[in-house]
């Protein structure tokens, strides 16, 4: 295992910068959040650590990047920022999310209110679930794992066409497996950020996928045309999970957080770390890095606390008693589930000594 440690210097000068504006900027913050985001270089932080790298496959080995600073992003010409005509962030699924309308339904409902809350002070809306075929998108069988996969790129598309006048971005989510072009195995997401659009793909996260025995391999694509979507009837969906719920909301917010401007980040452990694997998605934690946080913030311009509060909000509602998971076939008059909160329970208690600091 490698540790990418910065110097102290370096921490402070990617996070505050040495432009006298953005100093200023920085210190007419609140107190509290100055406070908090200059953990990002005490080395004793308890809150924020070094990005650890445990083989050559892991992202910043195999796909070397510059590193982006809060100035550089600051700078960048080409970032998206929300507007007041252009407040909302759409969410547009794409095929069925659960084993039943209700699961999907109140699936949606759980990304929906976790994005209001990390993207704290923007609109989130739900679009209407259109099937795979409303998207008139190519789809293959993958020669590897035998999982459908619909084509990224296409959906992107789509999407594009779709984007309400009011939508900051649209993302789509889906339980299919993504690819991106023909020679590529598969991809968790895709986004066009001057589009403002992205697609991304829950279909790995089930606990099964990797499994021999996955009910979703096709052993053979039958099909009349290209316009024959009749596959997609009864596709296998993975059991709605903690664990599942946990990974969607990571890979969700990433890439939002990539519309917005921010870059993969390499500075601290962060959830705009790339990732080239489940194993390293999962070592990603859900929380920004105080270089990405004040990134976001800027960008949106909201009270650090408050957003915290919003989170721990969403974590406490209806997790009381939680199953962990919903069972394969609810019936569609249960009423609302509950959300399955169990792999939430660290990241509360760190957003809570967050609070602890903020509020000194």
């Amino acid at each position: 295992m490698q540790i990418v440690r910065h110097s102290q210097q370096t921490l402070k000068t990617a996070l505050i910068s040495k432009n006298p504006v953005l100093v200023s900027q920085y210190e007419n913050l609140d107190a509290g959040e100055q406070r908090l985001m200059n953990e990002a270089f005490q080395p004793a932080s308890d809150l924020f650590g070094p990005i650890t790298l445990h083989s050559q496959s892991d992202w910043i080995t195999s796909h070397p990047e510059a590193p982006q600073d809060f100035e550089q992003f600051f700078s960048d010409p080409y970032r998206k920022i929300p507007s007041p005509d252009k407040h909302s962030i759409y969410i547009q699924s794409i095929g069925s999310l659960g084993n039943t309308r209700i699961i999907s339904e109140e699936y949606i409902k759980w990304l929906q209110g976790y994005c209001k809350a990390y993207f704290y002070g923007l609109r989130v809306k739900i679009l209407e679930p259109v099937p795979v075929s409303a998207t008139k998108c190519s789809f293959r069988v993958n020669e590897n794992t035998q999982n459908l996969q619909i084509h990224a790129g296409d959906i992107l598309k789509f999407l594009k066409k779709k984007k309400p006048e009011d939508a900051f971005c649209i993302v789509g989510i889906t339980m299919i497996d993504l690819y991106p072009r023909d020679s590529w195995n598969f991809v968790f997401g895709q986004a066009s950020l001057t589009d403002g659009v992205g697609i991304f793909s829950f279909a790995r996260y089930g606990s099964d996928f990797y499994s021999l025995r996955c009910e979703g391999k096709v052993k053979k694509l039958k099909k009349t045309s290209s316009s024959d979507y009749s596959i997609f009837d009864n596709y296998y969906i993975p059991e709605i999970t903690s664990v599942l719920l946990l990974r969607s909301c990571k890979t969700l917010t990433h890439e939002i957080g990539h519309i917005f401007g921010l870059r993969h980040c390499q500075w601290l452990a962060c959830l705009m770390q790339g990732s080239n694997h489940l194993e390293e998605a999962d070592r990603r934690p859900l929380n920004l890095c105080p270089i990405c946080l004040r990134k976001l913030q800027c960008a949106i311009g909201f009270s650090i606390v408050e957003r915290y509060k919003a989170l721990v909000q969403w974590i406490d509602d209806e997790s009381a008693g939680t199953p962990g998971a919903t069972p394969k076939h609810s019936r569609e008059d249960n009423g609302n589930l509950l959300k399955p909160m169990e792999a939430f329970k660290e990241w509360k208690e760190w957003i809570i000594k967050c609070l602890t600091v903020l509020q000194k």
